[in-house]
């Protein structure tokens, strides 16, 4: 018999990125809160997780750069990843009307999503939190009758909230990136059509578009790329670089070529491209 996969999130249930476990694996799996992204890594490391949701970029906050270098610092796999729409909420106890609010509190992310629908509402107090779902759990287990959180519907439901108004977010085509990273690498089953690789170039004019122009001779495209500098050496990059191809065998020619021209070069993961919203 299976057992229940175990899956590290940075934050507690109902958080998004809890959302985002769900909506990869399912609902049959046990959700491992963890305060930061550092201790999914460590659980993942220590074997008290099989996997790790970790959030990589969003479409207004831009990259969150500090998971790339855990996920190369800890040599985990990148074996998935999802995309989830982000639509956030304003909730309370159950009988509070809006115009009891004097306090919202959320994620500085979340708040900032949101900001234009409280600039009609100066009264209200905006408080930031490390997360979103903890918020909405304060307000339950603290009875706070003046308070409401920015969250999901996830979060709504587990604590037992109201929705006062619904997709308060700015801009209605948000959405976040999740990575899914295991341990080992293993072959999942599932057809591999994206890649995340890491490496570095020399200081050579050109040597950039070197490797760029070997992808793009075996017709690879370059989905993401991203650059950060090198901790201590001066004018040092890692790049970031997220790839799609039509035929596997010009990845692996694109990948063997790239070699020579490249330094530290990490495939991070092969899976399958998953980009629905």
């Amino acid at each position: 018999m299976e057992t229940t996969k175990r899956v590290a999130i940075q934050g507690i249930k109902a958080s998004f990125h809890e959302e985002a476990a769900y909506k990869f694996f399912g609902k049959d799996i046990e959700t491992v809160e963890c305060n930061s992204f550092k201790e999914t890594c460590d659980k993942l490391e220590k074997n008290e997780a099989d996997f790790v949701v970790m959030a990589i970029e969003n479409s207004i906050a831009g990259s969150l750069l500090p998971n790339y270098t855990l996920i190369r610092d800890f040599g985990f796999s990148v074996v998935g990843e999802v995309y989830l729409a982000i639509q956030l909420h304003l909730m309370a106890l159950p009988g509070v009307k809006f115009e009891d609010i004097k306090v919202v509190t959320s994620h500085p992310i979340a708040i900032r999503q949101c900001i234009d629908f409280f600039y009609d509402y100066p009264h209200i107090k905006i408080v930031e939190s490390n997360d979103t779902a903890a918020c909405a759990k304060r307000i339950q287990q603290e009875q706070l009758t003046d308070t409401m959180a920015i969250a999901n519907n996830l979060a709504a439901e587990l604590y037992g909230l109201n929705i006062l108004e619904r997709r308060v977010e700015s801009n209605k085509k948000n959405y976040t990136r999740f990575l899914i990273l295991k341990k080992d690498k293993t072959d999942e089953g599932k057809k591999i059509n994206k890649a995340s690789i890491c490496f570095q170039v020399g200081h050579k004019a050109g040597s950039l578009a070197t490797v760029l122009n070997i992808f793009a001779e075996q017709e690879v495209s370059l989905t993401k790329i991203q650059s950060m500098p090198v901790l201590g050496k001066r004018n040092e990059y890692y790049f970031y670089v997220d790839l799609e191809w039509p035929s596997t065998e010009k990845y692996d020619k694109a990948i063997r070529k790239a070699l020579k021209y490249t330094s530290n070069f990490n495939i991070l993961g092969e899976y399958q491209k998953n980009d629905k919203v």
